[in-house]
């Protein structure tokens, strides 16, 4: 799923847009016991909390493609005979009407979710009628292609506040705030079948997490039966290694070569954005090799290379590059300093041996700063 077709389904959780109706879910104590279940009609519900229920659940489907918004596939086999598949479809035909299939959600999520405390396991159903959209890009709500169904599951911390302190002015008082229970955003989540091109794609789910570093494998593997992704934070991680083992072994690990490859990687980002693609920015390890031949690294040495990639990502895995730089800054670090810069602007940065000690050179023609104050560079 593309950041489009994200953002079409994001706005359906709006109460003046959404047709969601009800919304079903449990409690899990810490002792992964459910506590409660409970089957809610938004219909009964106040203006606000109907707002707030759908502004929490739309949270499992925001942050980045590739990075928080993984896309799932299944096999074939899977789709004809899998048993996560089937209760999946179960879930969404039934309209999360069928009491088993719910059950047995629950089960695999508790079972497998790892998570410190309480949380609620929230899970709605949605008939979006999709409107036509022509070739100028307007849409056409008398113009429906089809009728999309899904259903999207969010999973939310249930934590309690710290005890405070507030005011009362119509009373003219302090009082104690009682601690109470809060849920929080979603850790994690799923939707299913994916929107893929504006249309129902039963071959695919879309997977949610929080934090980039993590991706509970267990609770993916018992979801959807498939290999999880690599975390985002661990491709970037590997990837540098790779790269940095690559560039020992050519002796080529110098500032402007490991610059070049960042920057270059920058502007990919930052030129696919200015593009407005939908489709994310994906590349491979021949992406990566042309960098690395435009920067002088002898072909032979590069043989290294592809193995190396091929051992950790897989040979014909594409990657996004926001997984692997950071589109923000460049970061130059010894064990007493740590320098940040923009990837437009490392040519300030240039590395020397003066008298036989190695330095770090940074241009500064004007405006330094020293802990907040201008100085003057004689």
């Amino acid at each position: 799923m593309n950041e489009k077709e994200i953002a079409e389904l994001r706005r359906r959780f709006r109460s003046e847009k959404s047709n969601i109706t009800s919304i079903r879910g449990c409690f899990v104590n810490e002792g992964r016991e459910i506590v409660s279940q409970f089957n809610q009609s938004l219909g009964l519900m106040g203006q606000d909390d109907t707002e707030l229920i759908l502004t929490t659940i739309r949270k499992t489907l925001s942050g980045r493609v590739g990075k928080n918004l993984i896309d799932i596939e299944f096999a074939t086999s899977q789709v004809a005979e899998g048993a996560e598949h089937k209760l999946l479809m179960a879930l969404r035909d039934s309209k999360l009407e069928e009491e088993e299939a719910v059950q047995g959600l629950y089960e695999k999520i508790i079972s497998s979710l790892e998570i410190e405390g309480s949380y609620l396991i929230l899970l709605v159903y949605d008939a979006y009628d999709v409107p036509f959209r022509a070739r100028d890009g307007e849409e056409q709500a008398e113009g429906s292609e089809e009728v999309y169904r899904y259903l999207l599951c969010s999973i939310c911390p249930v934590r309690l506040t710290k005890p405070a302190l507030s005011y009362a002015a119509e009373r003219n008082q302090f009082d104690h705030l009682k601690v109470d229970w809060v849920v929080s955003a979603p850790e994690v989540g799923f939707l299913f079948p994916a929107f893929d091109e504006r249309s129902t794609n039963l071959y695919g789910a879309l997977y949610y997490t929080k934090n980039a570093s993590e991706s509970q494998d267990a609770l993916i593997d018992s979801l959807f039966h498939t290999k999880p992704p690599m975390p985002a934070e661990i491709q970037k991680e590997v990837f540098r290694s790779v790269l940095s083992e690559t560039l020992m072994d050519a002796e080529e690990c110098s500032y402007d070569v490991v610059q070049a490859v960042q920057g270059e990687l920058c502007d990919m980002i930052a030129e696919h954005k200015e593009s407005k693609v939908p489709e994310p920015l994906l590349i491979n390890k021949g992406t990566v090799k042309r960098i690395l031949s435009s920067c002088g690294i002898d072909s032979d040495k590069m043989i290294n290379f592809e193995d190396r990639y091929d051992d950790a990502f897989g040979a014909e895995t594409t990657l996004s590059p926001g997984n692997l730089v950071d589109p923000k800054q460049i970061e130059v670090c010894t064990p007493d300093v740590r320098i940040q810069i923009s990837p437009q602007r490392g040519d300030l940065i240039q590395t020397r041996i003066l008298d036989g000690v190695k330095y770090i050179l940074i241009r500064a023609d004007d405006g330094v700063e020293v802990d907040g104050i201008n100085i003057e560079i004689d």
